[in-house]
């Protein structure tokens, strides 16, 4: 059995601004962790997690339409305290979505096992704070 998470949130930052916090490895890591990345369709996504037992999740992506949505695969390679989710495993869709003044970000996670919901829901919740964060002190206006 698998389930979904969704996660909606407001940020106060261009959709071109935080797109950038999704494709360039070097923002990347200023709110997920160190990355190593080739965002085109079909192009490797891995971070090295900055909590905890520093988990790689490694993923590929899928979708990429500059500044409105970004799909990718998800995952983690094995490791001592790694959730149990294969790198592929599961699908990230994040849309962004512009409202004049920002961007509000939908982030919906799908192909979880049941079991890891509530974990990954509070991971996003955690992560998606710290790119909010980063791409509001970033955007220029």
């Amino acid at each position: 059995m698998s389930t979904t998470v969704e996660q909606t949130m407001r940020i106060e930052a261009r959709p071109e601004t935080v797109w950038r916090f999704f494709t360039d490895p070097a923002f990347l890591a200023q709110w997920w962790g160190e990355a190593e990345l080739d965002a085109r369709p079909g192009g490797d996504l891995r971070v090295e997690m900055q909590d905890g037992p520093r988990p790689v999740m490694h993923g590929t992506f899928v979708e990429l339409v500059p500044y409105e949505r970004i799909v990718f695969t998800f995952g983690w390679e094995p490791a001592p305290g790694a959730p149990g989710i294969a790198p592929g495993a599961s699908r990230v869709e994040v849309t962004l979505t512009s409202d004049g003044k920002g961007t509000t970000l939908t982030l919906r996670h799908s192909g979880l096992p049941f079991l890891l919901g509530d974990e990954t829901t509070l991971g996003w919740a955690s992560v998606l704070r710290r790119l909010g964060e980063a791409a509001e002190r970033h955007d220029h206006r």
